[in-house]
């Protein structure tokens, strides 16, 4: 090792004494300012120095960006995340969580940056692709989303998830007989698929098909009777196909599931107000419902169905395009994920 020159003692003293004359501590130079603490010195009105540790920069887990996420808190996850992918930059998983978290946040833009970054990685990141989909049929470009979903239909074409986003692309995009057939396609898949009925049945209300409308609606409404849209929606086919006392009855269902609901409030008051008269004759909806399910099984005789390879997908992301066809309805979808334990569970979108 090169011996270092003399400095006399009296010297050093000298130079210590310039220093704390300007009011400056000198930087502390380390070899990885990422994992060492920092330490700061001070000795102003005291002989003695003290130093404090900062942590900032311990290296962020995935488990507590997650956490973060789970707990609906999405600007630390965003910047958890954030830290993560930066410490952890061939790993796919952790900017789609920060695409989640984006999305979230509002960001819409910023959360397809993230699934992109995660699709270089990874081109068949199929959770990336849906739900950057998702993300791009809300800033109207639904081109781009349905080449996404295709993407993800190709490694797994009986994905039902997968079905009923294509459903909703195409629909965005003005083709109706595949959007249909899409949906129809993905409740072959799963018979118990609320939303594909949900949306099914507001293309036919959309294209003027009422009668069309009631047996898939009937269906969602009665899987899933708590559901004040579903109800909704039901209560618009009925309304619209001539039965305003059934009509009033699902949106009175409807605002005894959230009194906040304006469109059912809406609605009942049109269809009782309006100096409608009843129908004659009682209908049944449990008769719709029995009628749709025979439908499913027809499709299903078309093309059948092999369940052991249909792929089904529970990611999750919500998808909230607002439809504004002059109705009080909407497209939407939803889903669950869970990968690795990270679980984005999204409640159901209401889009109206």
């Amino acid at each position: 090792m090169p011996r270092l020159s003399a400095v006399s003692f009296s010297t050093l003293a000298a130079l210590s004494l310039v220093a704390a004359g300007c009011g400056r501590s000198p930087d502390t130079k380390t070899s990885s300012a990422a994992s060492t603490p920092t330490v700061s010195g001070s000795t102003e009105g005291s002989g003695e120095s003290t130093s404090t540790i900062t942590t900032s920069t311990t290296p962020v887990t995935y488990a507590s960006a997650e956490s973060a996420f789970t707990s609906k808190d999405y600007s630390s996850a965003k910047e958890l995340f954030t830290r993560y992918s930066d410490g952890n930059p061939e790993n796919p998983w952790g900017y789609y969580m920060l695409g989640l978290s984006d999305w979230r946040n509002g960001n819409r833009e910023e959360a397809v940056t993230a699934f992109d970054r995660a699709l270089q990685l990874d081109p068949n990141h199929r959770k990336s692709l849906y739900n950057s989909s998702r993300v791009l049929l809300e800033l109207n470009r639904p081109e781009d989303a349905v080449k996404r979903v295709e993407q993800a239909l190709g490694q797994e074409p009986m994905s039902n998830e997968g079905l009923r986003l294509l459903g909703r692309s195409k629909y965005q995009v003005g083709k109706v007989d595949e959007a249909i057939g899409a949906y129809q396609k993905a409740l072959s898949v799963d018979d118990h698929d609320v939303w594909s009925m949900n949306n099914l049945g507001l293309i036919y209300l959309d294209r003027g098909r009422s009668n069309d409308a009631i047996p898939p609606l009937a269906r969602a409404v009665e899987l899933r009777p708590n559901a004040p849209v579903f109800q909704n929606n039901l209560g618009m086919a009925l309304e619209r196909s001539g039965y305003p006392t059934a009509a009033a009855k699902a949106y009175e269902t409807a605002i005894g599931l959230d009194s906040t609901y304006k469109k059912a409030s809406i609605g009942l008051a049109r269809v009782t107000g309006g100096g409608q008269i009843p129908e004659e004759t009682s209908i049944d909806l449990s008769t719709f419902s029995q009628q749709f399910q025979n439908e499913i099984a027809g499709w299903r005789a078309e093309a059948p169905v092999d369940s052991s390879a249909t792929g089904v997908v529970t990611d999750s992301s919500v998808t909230q395009p607002v439809v504004d066809s002059g109705l009080p309805l909407g497209l939407s979808d939803s889903s669950r994920a869970s990968v690795e334990g990270v679980s984005d569970s999204l409640e159901d979108s209401q889009q109206e």
